[in-house]
């Protein structure tokens, strides 16, 4: 860890640049967050600012692999967390950056592309999803009078992600009425995967846990593949 001549720690922002590497997506608003809800805590200097030394470094980078790795959600991840501290035994070699192993592929050329994660740790209010999104207040309510997007004090990264599909698909002359069968259809696919997880999601053990996630994840993007390629089929008769 890079250390100046006087302290033993880094600011938050030097934290930043030590994991971006390693973790391109990671924002100062994110390592904020993930203080927010008890996942880290450093200390703090006389004035207020962060102080991360080298265990609270590596706390971040263990939180960022389970998310990125197993997309574990928060509360999973507060078990493991608490599961280490309790032991004293956190897992620092996961959170240890695959440097080897990134470096062979971008050698070889068998990189994968990153996959396209959304932030579900966003948190706007009802004006800056509309603002973040393009879309008016009008259309805001048609989405949620129709079930797209759930009303509430604050909107995460999913239902931003539904909002910026529906703004474009509305430029195509569509209205919310005509985007309920989105709603629809993610819902019968929820119910079926869930009684196929819901066995690993009952035994409430942490491996079991993880693998009712990497579970979940697996078959949301074997879903997403099997209907964009039936849809492109579908499609295909027009031309």
């Amino acid at each position: 860890m890079p250390l100046s001549r006087s302290r033993d720690y880094l600011s938050i922002g030097e934290v930043l640049d030590a994991i971006k590497v390693d973790f391109p997506d990671v924002s100062i608003s994110k390592i904020r967050f993930l203080e927010s809800e008890g996942l880290i805590n450093p200390e703090r200097t006389g004035s207020g600012y962060r102080k991360f030394y080298d265990v609270d470094v590596a706390r971040l980078r263990y939180i960022l692999s389970l998310q990125r790795e197993h997309f574990l959600p928060l509360r999973v991840i507060r078990e493991r967390l608490a599961e280490a501290d309790a032991s004293g035994s956190l897992p620092i070699e996961e959170a240890a950056p695959k440097a080897s192993s990134s470096s062979a592929q971008k050698a070889t050329g068998t990189a994968k592309p990153a996959s396209s994660s959304i932030a579900t740790d966003v948190q706007l209010d009802r004006a800056s999803l509309a603002d973040a999104s393009g879309l008016t207040e009008g259309e805001l309510q048609g989405l949620e009078d129709f079930g797209l997007l759930v009303p509430g004090d604050y909107y995460d990264g999913n239902d931003l992600a539904v909002a910026k599909a529906a703004r474009r698909l509305l430029d195509y002359g569509l209205e919310p009425r005509h985007l309920r069968m989105y709603r629809q259809w993610a819902e019968r696919e929820a119910s079926f995967f869930e009684q196929i997880v819901a066995p690993l999601v009952r035994r409430k053990d942490p491996s079991s846990q993880l693998k009712a996630a990497q579970s979940s994840q697996d078959l949301i993007g074997l879903s997403r593949q099997i209907r964009d390629a039936m849809l492109r089929s579908s499609m295909r008769q027009l031309f």
